[in-house]
Formats: C-alpha cells, structure tokens, sequence
C-alpha cells in the first residue's frame, strides 16, 4: 500500500474522531455505567472525554507525519559474479491485539501498526465493548472512503474462551500477537501462542533518590512519577540513599507531600520508624507489585549497587529513574539498570512514544527482541531478503 494512501486513511479517521466526538463519548458513557463496580484505576483507563479524543487526534496526526516504515534498505551487497543481494524491512502481515480498558489502544495502536502496511485484528475487554466497537466503525469507514478494505481493521467481539481457541489455533492466520493486559493474559499467550509475541509487560517502576541530589527536584519526580496511578509508566516504589544529609527530616517532607496528594506510603520496619505517617509492609513479595493504585513503597538502600541490584530483581524492565548530582553515578546506573528506558533527573512519565517523538505507540516492550521500549510504526516492521540474479549458479 502507498504511503500516500495510508496517511490518507489516517487524516480520514482524524476527521471521523473530530466529527463524531459527542458520539464516542456517549458510547463510552454507556460503558461505564455498566460496571459501576470499577475501581479508580480501570475507570481511568476506560474512560473517554473530550482530552483523550484529543489525544487520539493528535497521535494520527503524528503517525501520517512519520517517514515510510516499510521498504527501508537495510542492507546492500554485490558479489563479484554481479548477484545483489538486498535486505529491506516489510511489515509483519497481521497483528493481533489484544487489551484491556482503554479504548484510545484502538485508534493509536492500530494506527501504528497500518502505518507499517499491516493488518490489525483489536481484540478489547467486554467493558468497553460499544466504545470500541464505534471507533472500529470509523475506522473502517476511514478505510473504505479511501478505497481501502475495510478488513485492514476488524474487531473481535469474542468471548473469553474463544480468545483462548484463537490464541491456540491461530485461526485468523496471525503473524504477530501483542497482549496488553494482566499477568495472566501475557503469560497465557507466551505459552500457548505458536507466533511471536511482544509483551508490553507491566510497570513497577523504581525512583533511586542519592545521597547528592537536589531533594526539591527528587520530590517533585516522585509525585509526578505518581499523578496518574494507571499508567504503566508510574513510580511504585522509592529507593533512598541512607547517607542522606537530614534523612529523616527529608523522608518526612516526602512523605507529607504525597499524603497531600491522596497516596498511601508504605515501608518496611526501617523506615517505617522513621515517619509515622508511613505504613508499615515487611514482605518482600511488595517489591514485584505493579500497584495500579494511589500506593508508593520507600526503602533505604546502602550504595548505588544496591539501588542496581533491587531494581535488576524486583522492577518490571520498564522504566528506572536516578535522580543524583553526581553524572559519574547517573551513567553507572544507566548503563548498568536493566530496563527499557532509563532516566537521569527527569520523570518517569515520559516514557511513552508520543512523548519520545514516535508518534502512537502500540505498546512499550520490555521484552529484548524484537525491540524495546515504546514501539511505534517504524519498529512494528521485520525484514527480508531480495536476491537478484543473472542466472548465477553456486558450485
């Protein structure tokens, strides 16, 4: 497909969203109300305004600016006999997604995934079920106004069992599966899925605050790394240089700025000593805990090696925060963190693909192959090989 026709398509579908925004709202309105039960996480997920339409109108236009991701040369090679041989990047073929909750998934990363010239099969949670099933009706109306099959973009009303049969089966002739979800999900589709699979794994993010640091700029990271609780990219957990001049003084001052914020703070005994306001939690089985909720965990740690350490073990490879004066410390900690995005005084929330430059993201791997980090169009590629001859023989 040309590139003039997919960003054709993409400008379509940022028309549909700017027309029929009062329409996609009411839809949402009706999801909502059917599962009243929801607590404040997925409700923040599922739930679309005006400012997430918004949102989505803007990745389109983000993902149509971006260069062509399919076709790039990646490689060129001619033999002495004249044979040329050319690696290039082409799409996947069909991508399957599977999600939870937040209805912009199927706008921002099924935009992604067209750019790169494949086809997306959006399978969402029964929660936001009218919501998603307007936008694939934009989406496919986008599709057709641009002479496009509207079967570029289909959504799956399946129920739970029947997801599990595609998954096993792969009867729709999948070529890629994302799931972004819970645990359960992502390690169900790992085991049974005969295709590759991307995860786009869990948050559990670490903040290291070090013994040489600005502890104004720590705290303001610490509460922005928590102003939304159901981001993948918040702060869970907290790790304090021990040597830190006026400790407990400073652990206070955190401490009551994020209670003003409505979150919980937790510690184990040590810290929780400390500060009153701190609730004490012992088992280390916390430390592996996406929270998901107004919930941080502070723990003193003795160097930055331990810092490493605890996050290399515990943290979920998505993101890791230092926020130190010393650079020689931040480029240790950076290089030797394992996880997808690394930060040096500067928020966690950051990681994200619109805010990297890459437009929507489909999801942030935290997986080494085939790509990590927010993925967008230009990684949701793989490559193959052309070979052009003249009757070349190998002896």
């Amino acid at each position: 497909m040309k590139l003039s026709i997919k960003n054709s398509v993409l400008s379509s579908l940022s028309e549909l969203l700017k027309q029929n925004k009062q329409v996609i709202i009411n839809a949402n309105t009706t999801d909502m109300k059917a599962f009243p039960e929801m607590d404040e996480s997925m409700k923040d997920r599922l739930k679309v305004d005006e400012r997430k339409i918004e949102g989505m109108i803007q990745s389109l236009e983000e993902v149509a600016a971006q260069p062509e991701p399919e076709d790039k040369e990646l490689y060129n090679f001619t033999r002495e006999d004249g044979l040329r041989i050319i690696n290039k990047t082409v799409p996947f073929g069909t991508i399957l997604i599977i999600y939870e909750s937040r209805p912009d998934v199927t706008i921002e990363a099924a935009a992604t995934a067209f750019k790169a010239g494949n086809r997306i099969l959006l399978k969402g949670g029964k929660e936001s079920l009218n919501t998603n099933t307007l936008l694939t009706e934009l989406w496919q109306k986008a599709l057709t106004e641009n002479g496009v099959d509207k079967c570029f973009v289909e959504y799956l009303n399946l129920s739970h069992s029947e997801t599990q049969q595609l998954i096993k089966d792969n009867t729709r002739k999948v070529d890629l599966i994302i799931p972004r979800g819970g645990e359960r999900l992502i390690q169900f589709v790992q085991e049974n899925a005969s295709v590759p699979v991307i995860v786009s794994g869990r948050g559990n993010n670490f903040l290291f605050i070090d013994e040489d640091v600005d502890f104004e700029m720590a705290t303001k990271l610490v509460i922005n790394g928590k102003k939304r609780i159901s981001v993948c990219n918040a702060i869970d957990k907290v790790l304090i240089h021990r040597n830190l001049n006026n400790l407990q003084e400073r652990i206070g001052y955190l401490v009551s700025n994020l209670r003003e914020k409505g979150i919980e703070v937790w510690g184990n005994s040590v810290i929780a000593k400390m500060c009153t306001e701190i609730k004490e939690e012992n088992d280390v089985a916390t430390l592996c805990e996406e929270y998901l909720a107004p919930k941080i965990y502070l723990s003193l740690v003795d160097e930055l090696e331990d810092a490493v350490e605890m996050i290399n073990q515990y943290s979920g490879g998505h993101t890791a925060v230092i926020v130190t004066n010393n650079l020689k410390k931040a480029e240790k900690f950076m290089q030797q963190v394992d996880c997808s995005a690394v930060y040096h005084n500067a928020s966690s929330r950051f990681t994200d693909g619109g805010q990297f430059g890459v437009g929507a993201e489909i999801a942030i791997s935290t997986q080494k192959l085939h790509f990590r980090g927010p993925l967008g169009a230009q990684e949701l590629v793989t490559n193959k090989w052309f070979v052009y001859g003249g009757g070349q023989i190998r002896e």
